[in-house]
């Protein structure tokens, strides 16, 4: 009988374990975050540290002699804002080089082209008859060795949504057309530029070519200039000479950068934001991404500015070269799983689409149904900032990414991108495109939404577990 009696008191002690409280957040914590949110909005830190970021620095391609200077840059600033501790992890990849580019038109119709060649491309001179199509579809049902000798053209021309949803279609057109085109017979690449904008300034981006393909220059040409191309092509046909001076140099090393705010009860915890260090060359990397820098060194350094530190540790990441394939993220996922760390990682956001006013929260994970109170209570201190709780949406960020996908809970703060894909990755991507007061209603819901994650009694879902995140 008293086996019996220790066999039920046992299970009765599983099941109390099983069945644990959800997590939630203490009221004295949600009134500071709501006094924090508030000096967050009058305060300037993230415009100074973007600003210097883009001026002292500037643009910061993986690998460049610049990107060099931007983690030297992001270790003294991490310092200079008073976080605890701050150090780097190593991160190496293919480093691609730019070195020049041109395309015109020549025959009859004889005239300048404005091109900038795809991320990935190699360098090379070819010429040829132009075959132009509306989509990447399109391009896949052309015949088999229809464009031998030929230069593929792909138009299709993105719309401005408020969650940039159209950049998933001319994505694919930037990473998947060229290797679709060279196995039509193509020479050459061209494609309509990744964005939504109307002036001359192509966009550049990282393209892909797939296994047991010989690549060939690719490049993406300014709205204007396609629309150009489009109509000569209407007339008749048209032949162009591409010119790219570009390519892989071998491999290169960056950094993350992280800086962290150290908990008071639960240090070993985390709560990680972040935005991406590295930049495209032809722009300063202002809204890609050192606004998402900016906003999130100034969240952190405004946590690390109250009374009591939070429960958990702050932990901001300016993560490397994102921007030719995740390296920083998938790096940063890689060291945490090794280290059997994804239990402690609380819940990890990233900023990296612009500088936009936030609109919409959500959190999710693996395992997120026992956090969805948390979540509710992060969102009412949100919605003062004009931000929506969305609870069937969202996604974590690109570097938040690789390590959602071995379980780690993610945050979706999303951002109106209306205006994004008329910057990103253009010569346009500066300073001056910023709004300071937007800006600082991102640092606000970031301060906010990390503040709060670090002081909930409970977690997010977190747990090493292989998974497949939403995208965002």
């Amino acid at each position: 009988m008293r086996r019996l009696a220790v066999a039920i008191a046992a299970l009765l002690a599983t099941s109390g374990a099983l069945a644990a409280e959800p997590t939630s957040i203490p009221a004295k914590s949600l009134a500071a975050a709501a006094q924090l949110r508030e000096q967050a909005l009058a305060d300037d830190t993230a415009w100074k540290v973007t600003e210097s970021l883009t001026t002292e620095v500037g643009p910061r391609m993986a690998g460049s002699e610049a990107d060099a200077r931007a983690v030297a840059w992001a270790k003294a600033k991490f310092k200079a804002l008073g976080f605890d501790k701050v150090y780097v992890e190593p991160v190496t990849f293919p480093k691609w080089e730019r070195r020049g580019e041109q395309a015109q038109v020549v025959g009859a119709n004889a005239q300048p082209l404005h091109v900038t060649a795809l991320g990935g491309s190699p360098a090379g001179t070819v010429e040829g008859e132009i075959v132009r199509f509306p989509d990447l579809a399109a391009l896949k049902a052309a015949p088999a060795g229809s464009l031998a000798g030929k230069i593929a053209f792909v138009d299709y021309q993105m719309g401005k949504k408020r969650d940039g949803a159209d950049y998933g279609i001319g994505g694919a057109v930037r990473s998947r057309a060229p290797s679709e085109a060279i196995r039509k017979g193509a020479v050459g690449f061209l494609m309509r530029s990744a964005g939504t904008d109307s002036h001359r300034v192509p966009h550049t981006g990282i393209t892909r070519f797939d296994e047991g393909l010989t690549p060939v220059p690719s490049a993406a040409l300014s709205s204007p200039d396609a629309d150009q191309l489009a109509r000569l092509a209407a007339l008749g046909p048209v032949r162009v000479r591409v010119a790219l001076d570009c390519g892989w140099d071998g491999t290169a090393t960056s950094y993350n950068v992280i800086g962290e705010i150290t908990g008071r009860g639960k240090p070993k915890e985390v709560v990680v934001i972040g935005g991406h260090l590295d930049s495209w060359d032809l722009g300063t990397g202002a809204i890609d991404d050192g606004a998402g820098v900016g906003i999130t060194m100034a969240a952190g350094h405004l946590i690390g500015q109250l009374k009591q530190a939070p429960k958990r540790t702050i932990r901001v990441v300016a993560f490397a070269n994102e921007e030719q394939g995740l390296y920083g993220g998938k790096a940063y996922a890689e060291a945490r799983a090794k280290a059997g760390e994804l239990p402690v990682h609380q819940i990890g956001a990233e900023s990296d689409f612009g500088a936009g006013r936030i609109y919409g929260f959500n959190t999710g994970s693996g395992n997120a149904e026992g956090s969805r109170e948390a979540t509710r209570q992060i969102a009412e201190v949100l919605a003062p900032l004009g931000i929506e709780y969305m609870p069937a949406k969202g996604g974590p960020g690109p570097d938040i990414g690789p390590i959602a996908a071995k379980g780690g809970a993610w945050g979706w703060l999303a951002q109106d991108g209306t205006d994004y894909f008329d910057l990103h990755h253009t010569a346009d991507d500066t300073l001056d495109k910023i709004d300071p007061k937007a800006l600082a209603q991102n640092v606000a819901a970031y301060a906010v939404f990390a503040y709060l994650a670090a002081e909930a009694d409970g977690g997010f879902g977190s747990e090493a577990k292989a998974t497949v995140p939403p995208s965002e």
